[in-house]
This record gives structure tokens, sequence and C-alpha cells, in this order.
């Protein structure tokens, strides 16, 4: 016990080492008139496909003569940030009016890709002193025309940079695009090209420790902030009304079962209506694939303390709009040293469950997760490769999460092994188990695992649907989600719905006298995560504009991905529960 406490108190501090490290990358540089102040090019794509994204320069515009790429984070590559030193000079308080950058005759290859990059609605994103800044390539004239041969295709090519200055940094920068600048790229010709800028600077009160508000306050609106509260009020609801039908039915339910066992021969008769007891000797034989079974509760025990740790980041201020990065360092450097504990817990269980093939235990807990998700990325990485995307990464970024894995990964998983193993902890079991399994009456459909499963995912589900979508337009579009005490709240609420579900199926499969709960709780407890990934169809096809293969492969390859993960992470929760919740029942009652 005092090793799992020391690992998990190292685990903290190191994360909260990284969380230091993370927020240390912010820009704070004070200049002086004329000083360069750096921008960079990131990348361009279209706007409703999110992954699908190019470095800047892979598009036909004007390149400085020297493009330097700005040395990257590990989460900055994962993020698919491409910075590259940009052609416009915004030096600090000098304003420029319709600078010429570069005069350019493009080819008509040019002007087509140019023009497939306007009718895909392509935006460009940039960084001035770490702050974003986006704007849009171009426009289709649709207006009066029906059919889409007659629309034209205009790209912009003078952009307006208005720049807010407090004293000697840097607060503010927008980008506009000069809707009567445009250049006609709608036939196959070669066609000459000016593209220009303009820097206007203005002074502004704003603090510089409150220039990335902004950015927060588009998801802290009054009317979102509305509906997350309407959504937590909604959850709590579930929550309330779940608990009381707990509390009402099934302690009255278990006190007369106590009360009638209690009087053994009082009750001879009536144990035929209420049978949990009846298969009191059964209920702690040990379950199926034992080990797979370990396995899955040490992976769900790792994601569910790298998803508390991330939580503990998140509302401490480490993830705040634009800290580039941050979200994927953070998770790949947690899970790496959260690896002990998934060892610790699938090996020591599996000894409970006396088990004997420990290290087959621990190969498979290592690959329970990894595994499918290493087999999802070297496909998606491929795809990513075939486009020539930015989602794609560099063999450098490869070798150095191989090596992660190699050597902080695995190497802890194996010591949490040793250390599980050692443990000789026992399995407590109020009951003794009987030499031969007692057979299972026939049960109606509605008892069977998909049913249960498909009840016990329901409530969880309908408390989370509501911010689900922030979550997902947040992730998967444009959106900024900052308000994170709102979601922890919630992911509170998913837990606690989650084991309160699981407890009440087990009570019912065991006054059915079916004693095999183990792995139905687990698989009851998981099957949110099942609905997360339904709901992610629906999300696809209904609530957003994503399209193309690359975009299609990357939104349910990765989301199948953390579906599976909620699966095991709730699973644990699901079963940790219903696990209690069986000892506390058979401790309260005299088992012969």
């Amino acid at each position: 016990m005092e090793k799992r406490k020391s690992s998990v108190m190292l685990c903290l501090i190191l994360v909260l080492i990284c969380a230091a490290e993370v927020r240390s990358d912010a820009s704070d540089h004070r200049y002086k008139t004329g000083d360069p102040v750096p921008l960079y090019a990131n990348k361009v794509g279209p706007f409703h496909n999110p992954s699908e994204t190019y470095r800047y320069f892979d598009l036909p515009f004007c390149s400085p003569d020297h493009v330097k790429e700005k040395k990257e984070a590990l989460g900055e590559v994962l993020n698919g940030d491409r910075l590259v030193s940009a052609p416009y000079k915004l030096d600090f308080l000098v304003e420029k009016d319709s600078v010429v950058v570069c005069r350019q005759k493009l080819t008509k290859e040019q002007v087509a890709k140019f023009r497939s990059a306007v009718n895909k609605d392509y935006y460009f994103q940039m960084y001035y002193d770490d702050l974003p800044i986006w704007g849009f390539l171009g426009k289709v004239d649709k207006e009066g025309k029906t059919d889409p041969s007659d629309y034209r295709y205009f790209l912009y090519k003078h952009l307006h940079f208005d720049i807010l200055y407090n004293k000697d940094r840097v607060i503010e920068i927008n980008v506009r695009t000069d809707p009567n600048s445009l250049v006609d790229l709608t036939e196959d010709k070669e066609v000459e090209v000016e593209f220009m800028y303009t820097v206007k600077w203005k002074e502004t009160d704003i603090p510089f420790e409150k220039r990335m508000d902004k950015y927060s306050q588009s998801s802290s609106l009054p009317h979102h902030l509305e509906i997350h509260w309407f959504s937590i009020i909604n959850s709590c609801v579930t929550v309330l009304l779940l608990t009381g039908f707990l509390a009402t039915i099934l302690m009255r339910v278990l006190k007369n079962d106590f009360v009638k066992y209690a009087h053994d021969e009082e009750a001879a008769e009536d144990q035929e209506e209420t049978g949990w007891k009846y298969i009191h000797g059964d209920v702690f034989r040990y379950p199926k694939y034992k080990s797979l079974f370990a396995a899955a509760l040490g992976s769900g025990t790792q994601l569910f303390t790298l998803t508390v740790f991330i939580f503990v980041l998140a509302l401490v201020g480490v993830f705040y709009p634009y800290n580039r990065g941050a979200l994927f360092t953070a998770l790949v450097v947690i899970y790496a040293l959260t690896s002990g504990i998934a060892g610790y817990t699938a090996t020591s269980f599996y000894c409970q469950l006396e088990g004997t093939n420990w290290v087959r235990n621990l190969l498979l807990t290592g690959c329970l997760f990894c595994g499918p998700l290493f087999l999802t990325f070297c496909f998606l990485n491929t795809v990513a490769i075939v486009y020539t995307a930015t989602a794609a990464l560099p063999f450098g970024t490869i070798v150095v999460i191989v090596l992660i894995w190699m050597l902080v990964t695995s190497p802890l998983l194996v010591l949490g092994g040793i250390a599980g193993k050692n443990s000789k902890a026992e399995f407590q079991a109020p009951c003794r188990t009987t030499k031969y399994p007692r057979e299972i009456p026939p049960l109606p459909w509605y008892r069977g695992t998909l049913p249960q499963m498909a009840m016990a995912g329901f409530l969880p589900f309908s408390a989370i649907y509501i911010e689900l979508y922030y979550i997902f337009a947040s992730v998967w579009g444009h959106r900024i989600y900052t308000i994170y005490s709102i979601l922890f709240i919630v992911f509170i609420i998913l837990l606690i719905v989650t084991a309160f579900i699981t407890v009440a199926l087990t009570y019912f499969q065991l006054a059915a006298e079916d004693h095999e709960w183990w792995w139905r709780s687990f698989l009851c407890g998981g099957s949110t995560g099942l609905f997360i990934y339904g709901y992610c169809l629906y999300y696809y096809f209904a609530r957003s504009d994503m399209s193309g293969f690359m975009q299609t492969s990357f939104f349910f390859g990765y989301m199948a991905c953390i579906c599976y993960g909620f699966f095991l992470m709730l699973g644990t929760v699901g079963f940790r529960a219903a696990l209690l919740f069986v000892r506390h029942i058979y401790r309260s009652i005299k088992c012969e």
C-alpha cells in the first residue's frame, strides 16, 4: 500500500513539474520600437476538416528567401503544428500601408491549386508573438447563380493586420482580408498577382496577463453558460432520481431479505422468492478469462488516474487557450508515468484470483489499450503521409514516442507488476465457494448481457449528452473549451451514475440466481463508451460538415480509441462499485 501511495505521489510531482514547464512556454517578450516581433505561418486547410491541414507553403504563396522552421515541442508536433517564418514583417510599432510582399506569376497549375483551396473553404493560421490569427484564402461568388459551373472564385491578395499594444508588449492582433483587393481564379490561365499587406498599431489598457481572455470568453458567454448549467442540473436530477430509486426500492428489498434470512427456520419457504442468498456458494467464484479481466481492470485504473491528473492540470489553468500542444504533451507524459499503476493493479488482482502466469498477464495489460491505439495510429499516419498532411508525424517524433514507451512506460509497467505480485494481497470473500458451480436457471431475454448493457449505458450517457456537443465542437472544430470546472462536475456525475446503475443491475442479476456477475458488471459499467461512439455517428452526419476520406478516418479512428478508453475506465468503476456492494450484502448475512 505504501508503494502504491509513493508511486501516485511521484506521478503527481512529475505532473506538476510538467505543468510548470508547459506554462513557461508562454511568450513574455518586451519590445522597443522597430524590434522584430516573431510571426510564424502555421498551416492551411479546409475549415470544416480540422484534421486535414497542410503546411502553409504547400500552396504557392510568396515565400521568404530562407524559410526558417521553428523548433517545436512534442505536443505541438502531435497537434499538427508546423511553424515556419512568414513572409510578412510586423516590427514593433512600425506602421505600413499597402507594402508589396512579392509579385508572382501563377501558372495554370498554381491557379487550379488556389481555386481548389478557395472552393474547399481553406483558412490559414499564423502565430504573432504566440497569439493566434486566422483568415480565409478567398471567396466563392455564388450570388444569382444556380449552376456550380457559373461560380466565380477569388483569392484575397491584401491582408490588413490590426495590432494592439500596451507599452512594450503585444496584447492583441487581428487580420482582415480586403474584399476589394481580389484576384480572379475562375479560368485556367496564368495570372499576375501582387501580394500586399498593411499594418496598423493602436494602444490599449488591457494588461498583458489578460491578453488570452478574449479567447476564453467565447466559451463562457451567458447563453453558453446557461446551457452548461442546464446540462449540470439535468444530470443532477438524473442522479437524485437514481439514488432515490435505489434508496427506496433496493434498500427496502434488501432490508426484507436480511429480516427473512435472519430467521432461517421461518424463511425456508421464502428463500425461493429472493435468490441472492441462495447462490452464496457461487457468487465469489472467479470469472472466466481472469487474466484478461485483471488486465482490463489494470488498464481501466490507469486511464482513470490519467483522467484525474488531466483534470488537476486543467483546473490549475495549464490548458489555457492556444497553449499549443500542452494537452498532448500532458497525455503522453502522464500515460507513461501511470503505467506502473496499471501493472500493479492488474498483477495484484490476478494473483488474488489465484492466477499463476503473471508475466503473460503483464504483457496483456501493456497491450490491451496501447495495442489498438498503436494499430490505429499506424493506419491513420499512413493516410496522413499519403495526403502529405501535417498530421503525419515526422520520423524523429515517432522515435521519441517509441523511446518513451521503451524507457519509461515498459519499465514502470514491469516494476508495478513485480510490486503487485509481491503484495501478497488475498481476495476477501465473505462466503466460501462451493466445489461445483450451481446451474443458472433460464432467464428472460431482457436479462441477457446486451439488453442489460443497453439499460446500463443509457442513463450515464443521458447525464453527459448536452456537454458532449461542446466537447466535440472543441476537439473536432474551432470552438474553444475553457469551462473545465463544469466539465469536472459532469465527470463526477458520470462516475456516480455509472456506479449506481451497475450496482442496481448486479442486484437484480443476483436476485435472479445468476452468479456470473463479474464480467457483466464490467460490461454494463463500460457500455457508456458504446453510446458515446453512437453519438459520434450522429455528430458526424447531423451536426458537422466534415467530409473526405482522411477526415472521416481520423474522426472515427481516434474516437474509437477514446471510446474504448472510456469503456475500460467506466467498466472498472462499475465493477469496483459492484464488488463493494456484493461484499457488503454477503457480509451482512450468515451463510451456511
